[in-house]
């Protein structure tokens, strides 16, 4: 059974320093990091990057991947992610599929997302490094149909997806969502969100994450990496307990 890494995004905790995500991330017992462009690591800022990759190392963890904010616009450029993305070590970076749900955008708004969606990943794999779609309401990518329909689109081995629960979807349709896309998948954002936004600890919804994790460790191509996000109340204090919880769930 192909092993999948229990880790954290840093966004989890945008309010503390990046060394205090890695000691809360190192004293849970967890293994890597996906580390947010917002607050922990900017964007074109190589000196910080590579500052915080050598203390996630220190700390005994592997910086997994670079969550950014680019979101395939016509005037982004993805150049500076990429740099700080390289310092830090990482070979995936998350982005986002456009600002618009796939039910209000047009054709245009499709092609346009395509298309630079093709040239950012030709960009990254130029340097060893994949792209992968976050899978997430407001985006093109906020169903499995439309996230199968851009990943064909683009047609590019370097770009992949996330997945995460559907907020306010049933255990069986984030479920089904999860094999549409399952092949694709290089990572899952983890977190027990419900009956909408309200944030539970993952045992809230055990049925959910059992039946996840039995069927992610045992499909042809798991995701490499299980990061929690989010805890409730974003406190520190909580996240020995949800990621003893997770480990729990990597370990059926």
């Amino acid at each position: 059974m192909t092993k999948i890494r229990p880790g954290l995004c840093s966004v989890t905790f945008r309010a503390l320093d990046a060394e205090e995500v890695i000691g809360l991330a190192a004293e849970a017992g967890l293994e890597v990091i996906e580390w947010g462009a917002d607050v922990h690591v900017p964007a074109g800022d190589i000196e910080r990057a590579a500052q915080v990759a050598t203390e996630t190392a220190d700390a005994g963890l592997a910086s997994c991947s670079y969550g950014s904010y680019f979101r395939a616009g016509p005037d982004e450029t993805l150049t500076p992610i990429l740099d700080s993305a390289e310092a830090l070590g990482v070979d995936r970076v998350r982005i986002w599929a456009g600002h618009l749900g796939s039910s209000d955008a047009t054709d245009v708004d499709w092609s346009n997302t395509v298309s630079r969606l093709r040239d950012a990943t030709a960009e990254a794999e130029d340097r060893g490094i994949g792209l992968a779609l976050e899978f997430h309401s407001g985006t093109l990518a906020d169903t499995a149909p439309t996230t199968l329909r851009l990943l064909a689109d683009v047609n590019s081995p370097a770009l992949s997806t996330y997945w995460q629960p559907t907020v306010a979807a049933t255990v069986d349709t984030v479920l089904g969502e999860y094999r549409e896309i399952s092949a694709q998948t290089t990572a899952a954002h983890v977190f027990s969100w419900w009956p909408a936004q309200e944030r539970l600890p993952l045992r809230a919804r055990d049925a959910l994450w059992t039946r996840f994790f039995a069927e992610a460790l045992a499909a042809p191509r798991p995701p490499r990496d299980a990061l929690l996000e989010f805890v409730p109340g974003d406190d520190p204090a909580l996240l020995n307990g949800e990621a003893a919880a997770l480990r729990s769930y990597l370990s059926i």
